[in-house]
């Protein structure tokens, strides 16, 4: 079983980026340049590795290696993404990797893209790039080859030595069991739960019983043997039950208007565990947008555009608006998918004004961008 952390370690300390491997200070696959670099990187590294696995890093300075991290990124429908514009599409694995000097909901990305032996290309126009298109790596670049190639197959024994020093060991894994229960969340409540002789699960959080159910809030879920975090959120209530074989989480987010708030199903996520010493994960959105009233809406919509046009201008907010814009991403996307299809280009035109006017309704923004996602891409 890999140790996650120890392999991106090891990438690292390898050297500079490759045919096999590529680093990022971060990835933006929510704008429409973002996502082409994004779709030709994994065409290039899975062209250019045939027989063995190739990795993105995300989270790192490209100067001098330092790990800065990313925000916890869930990439359950990015496969749908890689599927969507690519043909002969390879297996794409998107991973949110511990690091203990790494400030609070901070990771390291790690993208796997496992190749199915055929040429990949870009299915279809995407920025400035061409359907059609095939990219390879040339040393630390990914270059268009629009003429035939050969797929030779040069890295196998590096990658497997790589991802063999990588391996995890008991050590490892009671060390890291002992670092989430005491110094990572000393003041949250702490489980483990071990599958199959050999997975260790750990989870955080402020537990809350409602009727029969227990939920849980700032949630932290990890794959301990793998230091790979499952879920990590400071605003979700997370429903967590397990059986000898399968461990779920269903996650609820809060949606409502004028300071009213549901909880509402977003999306199921069941890790099942195989005596093999593998195991699946499996992600179902079973998200059902909240119905409101088109006046009340219609209202709410103008508000929020009044308020986007005075910070765009600089303005002073008076204390109601800046009350109604810690709110103005979620009614947004409440008005989105209530049918006012503009209010998610209003919603993306908002983000460098939140940026800059508080963090945490950037936190806010981005926890919304998060659930936007995930309903495009199911």
């Amino acid at each position: 079983m890999i140790n996650k952390r120890l392999l991106i370690k090891n990438l690292l300390a390898h050297n500079d980026e490759n045919s096999f491997y590529d680093k990022k200070r971060k990835l933006n696959i929510g704008e429409k340049e973002g996502k082409a670099k994004f779709l030709k990187h994994i065409c290039a590294l899975s062209n250019s590795n045939p027989k063995n696995n190739s990795f993105i890093v995300i989270g790192v300075e490209d100067e001098d290696n330092k790990i800065v991290g990313v925000d916890f990124f869930d990439d359950s429908k990015i496969q749908n993404l890689v599927n969507a514009y690519l043909a002969n599409p390879p297996m794409v694995q998107y991973e949110n990797i511990y690091f203990s000097h790494l400030p609070i909901g901070k990771v390291v990305g790690l993208v796997t893209i496992r190749p199915n032996d055929q040429i990949t290309s870009l299915r279809k126009n995407i920025w400035k790039y061409y359907g059609g298109s095939v990219f390879m790596r040339d040393g630390s670049i990914s270059m268009p080859k629009m003429f035939d190639i050969e797929i030779k197959d040069v890295n196998s024994e590096i990658v497997q030595t790589i991802e063999n020093n990588a391996q995890n060991n008991i050590k490892l894994t009671l060390d890291s069991v002992i670092n989430f229960i005491n110094n990572e969340h000393e003041n949250l409540e702490s489980h483990y739960q071990v599958f199959k002789e050999q997975f260790v699960v750990c989870w955080a959080g402020i537990k809350q019983k409602k009727k029969d159910k227990i939920f849980y809030s700032r949630v932290d879920i990890e794959m301990i043997n793998e230091q790979v975090k499952l879920f990590y959120s400071a605003l979700d209530q997370v429903e967590i039950t397990f059986t000898e074989d399968e461990f779920t989480i269903i996650e609820y987010v809060p949606l409502g208007l004028q300071d009213k708030y549901k909880y509402y199903p977003l999306e199921k996520k069941t890790i099942t565990f195989k005596p093999n010493g593998m195991y699946a994960i499996d992600s179902d959105l079973i998200f059902e947008a909240p119905q409101f009233e088109k006046k009340t809406l219609h209202h709410i919509y103008n508000s929020n555009n009044a308020i986007l046009e005075k910070l765009s201008k600089k303005n002073q907010l008076t204390e109601n608006e800046d009350l109604d814009l810690r709110n103005l991403p979620a009614t947004y996307m409440i008005c989105y998918l209530n049918g006012f299809h503009e209010a998610k280009k209003k919603l993306t035109a908002a983000k460098p004004f939140l940026k800059t006017y508080d963090k945490d309704i950037y936190e806010l923004y981005k926890a919304t961008i998060r659930i936007l996602r995930k309903i495009k891409y199911s």
